[in-house]
């Protein structure tokens, strides 16, 4: 039994040196934390679904602060069942009361179709429970993704959705209509 503060090799299976790296970055960061005193309900009572792409960093690019609100990211930050249970949770148990989607351009999504399932099925044996939710033209996607926020009887909000493409090369945001 190791009693040192990071377990060996051994211990744990293979160690991976980026997650590490992460994990110690996480000890700097926690040596000086604060607690902040605040709950999980956001100030600004606003949840966010985007894109996992990293690239998008979603705070500093809406100028949004610890605590102001929910962030819901997956690939291609498309509203699946998963989001709307996120989305559900957020606003029936913790206040959020707007909804913003966040797509971008050059979106991995874009270069993907269903074959990729297809694919996976072949290589592991079992077809994946999810879609991928693949697509051509990204402002479609994002009407679409606000379609099924919209629609949604599970979230009580629907009236303050709004849909943007964030340019992964100049750093704006441009509204979607949703027509």
């Amino acid at each position: 039994m190791s009693t040192s503060a990071h377990p060996s090799a051994d211990a744990i299976g293979t160690e991976s040196p980026v997650i590490g790296r992460l994990v110690e970055a996480n000890e700097r960061y926690a040596a000086d934390f604060d607690d902040p005193g605040m709950d999980a309900r956001p100030v600004r009572r606003v949840a966010v679904v985007a894109c996992m792409d990293a690239r998008l960093d979603l705070h500093a690019a809406l100028g949004l602060e610890l605590g102001d609100c929910h962030t819901i990211r997956n690939a291609g930050g498309v509203v699946t069942d998963d989001v709307i249970r996120s989305l559900t949770i957020s606003q029936r148990a913790l206040g959020t009361r707007s909804v913003m989607l966040v797509h971008h351009t050059n979106c991995g999504l874009e270069d993907l179709t269903e074959d990729f399932r297809h694919e996976l099925e072949d290589e592991v044996g079992q077809r994946p429970a999810w879609a991928v939710e693949a697509f051509r033209d990204v402002d479609q996607d994002v009407r679409q993704s606000m379609q099924r926020v919209r629609t949604s009887p599970f979230l009580p909000h629907t009236d303050d959705v709004r849909g943007f493409v964030f340019d992964v090369t100049t750093g704006l945001l441009r509204e979607i209509d949703p027509a």
